[in-house]
């Protein structure tokens, strides 16, 4: 496989997101986009490798994410998979169990913001099985 990470977007890809690795299948890359602490905005570049996806987890604050490049998944528990593509927004709310990433054959990236920075954890959960990865893969082809 090809190891040289296209440029898919005019954000930076940042550099292997190795401290959130433990919550992802797959290699993924972060780059933060905001540094004034004191806006309490917090918002990064995400970008998955082909097949990489995050575990499923849940924000008690909720999320907002933005693609921005390439081709990705997200799915929230016991819904359909959906297609993301650049321009395409998620509106997430508060506790709503999820997982978001790439599709098995295409790099993805989004914008990850967090939303109630002040009452947003995050709770990482089990993994995507591959079961489950492989059925959304089909639920958003073309």
């Amino acid at each position: 496989m090809n190891t040289k990470i296209p440029k898919i977007s005019d954000f930076p890809t940042g550099e292997e997101n190795t401290g959130f690795a433990q919550y992802f299948t797959g290699i993924s890359y972060l780059a933060n986009l905001t540094s004034k602490k004191d806006l309490n905005v917090p918002i990064s570049n995400v970008t998955f490798e082909p097949g990489c996806r995050n575990n499923w987890h849940k924000h008690t604050g909720g999320q907002i994410l933005i693609a921005v490049g390439g081709q990705g998944i997200y799915q929230e528990r016991g819904k359909p998979a959906r297609k993301l593509k650049s321009g395409d927004v998620v509106e997430i709310a508060q506790d709503v169990e999820h997982w978001h990433g790439a599709t098995s054959t295409h790099w993805f990236s989004h914008l990850a913001i967090t939303c109630n920075l002040t009452n947003n954890e995050n709770f990482w959960l089990e993994t995507v099985t591959d079961e489950v990865f492989a059925e959304a893969n089909d639920q958003v082809k073309e």
